[in-house]
């Protein structure tokens, strides 16, 4: 249960952030799993770039496992670790297709199953395609939940515990895409801008962070 400071952080933030949405452009959970298999160590923008003609050649989970690795690579180069991230494509469409019919599932246990796919992963698809309570935890959350003493833990596992513990599961999702874009534009990693921060006065870490 969240603290009177804490309630006020997260009241904060949904000011700020409370229209925002996923930076992914997708339009149904197959797009969505494989753009978020792409992002690992990418750009959403650069992502975009690659899925609008990935997307556009295999439409589906069955197209995409017919795909050699090859041929998969040639339309995600320009993605961080791409050979990596073929492979797991393709062994995801396949498994996807063997196991489920060819549909994304909506439980962890089958998500994580999948290749390259993790927790973060799985809890993505499960929040922003099936709309069920999950809090995805990447590096802008991890370092925005720590810095505002939200989390104690660089282990993402643990930090979406301890966020799950705080906030309202009804706001678990809202809250993901709050933490992301707050660490996108004003607590960044090398220089956060904690003097132009509507969580000034409330952060833990304000000071030291400003220095």
């Amino acid at each position: 249960m969240a603290t009177k400071q804490q309630q006020e952080i997260l009241s904060r933030l949904n000011r700020e952030y409370h229209d925002t949405r996923s930076a992914l452009e997708y339009k149904n959970a197959y797009e969505l799993l494989v753009a978020t298999i792409l992002a690992a160590q990418c750009t959403d923008v650069r992502v975009n770039m690659v899925t609008k003609d990935l997307f556009a050649k295999y439409p589906d989970a069955r197209a995409l496992a017919a795909a050699t690795v090859p041929e998969i690579e040639n339309y995600i180069k320009s993605c961080g670790l791409y050979k990596n991230k073929a492979k797991n494509l393709q062994l995801c469409a396949q498994r996807l297709c063997e196991a489920y019919g060819g549909e994304v599932p909506t439980e962890m246990e089958d998500l994580t199953s999948l290749a390259g796919v993790g927790r973060k992963t799985a809890n993505v698809v499960r929040a922003f395609a099936f709309h069920i309570p999950a809090m995805p935890v990447d590096t802008h959350v991890g370092r925005v939940a720590n810095r505002i003493g939200f989390a104690h833990s660089k282990n993402p596992d643990i930090v979406e515990k301890e966020l799950c513990a705080i906030i309202d599961q009804k706001d678990w999702c809202d809250a993901h895409h709050w933490m992301i874009w707050h660490g996108r534009r004003v607590c960044k990693a090398q220089h956060p801008l904690c003097q132009s921060c509507v969580l000034a006065g409330l952060c833990p870490s304000e000071t030291k962070e400003a220095k």
